[in-house]
């Protein structure tokens, strides 16, 4: 517990005075009402306990304590403190910009990477709590819909390219008015940028299916 506050305390620190529409507000997990919780949960914007498989690893001891979101104004710049990572950074929007995306990304990691100091592995790249992270350690996802696919036909085009299928909510939830969360498999042995490009060109690949 004790080194878990200091996490927060820490990154909470460096998250003071970002510029621009980084800029934003820290919310303690404790402090929040449970509607206001399930509120932002469904709009993909807060985590919620882990599973039985992050209990049995212990990622879930005295829940909710030193754990919090930090979004800005707009909501499409987020951090995640303490879930299964002491760190989660996210950059997200709606529609298909993706170079916007993580052009704000960059920048953010451009000013964090300034004021912490990240685990990584010269082999192994970034470290992370589960090890099919490793690597960049990036999930890039999009939510799309996918009407007259049947849901192997998906699973079997996004595998030609090198992306996983989940369903709307995340991982062990189903896909809600044909809409899936499709994102990158690979973590390891490529660049960031190489990432975003596989996604871009599966998600592509995908809706010619459709059409």
């Amino acid at each position: 517990r004790r080194e878990r506050r200091i996490v927060e305390a820490t990154v909470v620190h460096a998250l003071e005075g970002l510029p621009g529409e980084l800029a934003g507000r820290y919310y303690p997990l404790y402090e929040m009402g449970e509607a206001t919780k399930e509120r932002l949960i469904m709009d993909h914007f807060l985590f919620k306990e882990g599973d039985r498989f992050l209990e049995a690893a212990g990622l879930n001891r005295d829940w909710p304590d030193a754990r919090g979101l930090f979004h800005n104004e707009d909501k499409t710049f987020l951090v995640w403190v303490n879930e299964e990572d002491q760190l989660r950074i996210i950059s997200m929007q709606p529609g298909a910009d993706l170079q916007a995306v993580f052009a704000r990304l960059a920048r953010a990691l451009g000013v964090l990477e300034r004021r912490l100091a990240f685990a990584r592995s010269e082999r192994l790249g970034y470290l992370t709590s589960c090890p099919t992270n490793l690597g960049t350690a990036m999930r890039a996802s999009v939510h799309v819909r996918l009407p007259g696919l049947t849901e192997e036909e998906i699973k079997t085009i996004a595998r030609a390219h090198g992306l996983q299928v989940r369903g709307t909510h995340g991982e062990h939830t189903r896909a809600e008015g044909g809409v899936y969360d499709v994102s990158n498999r690979r973590r390891l042995g490529l660049a960031e940028v190489e990432a975003v490009r596989e996604l871009a060109a599966g998600v592509r690949a995908l809706l010619k299916a459709v059409d």
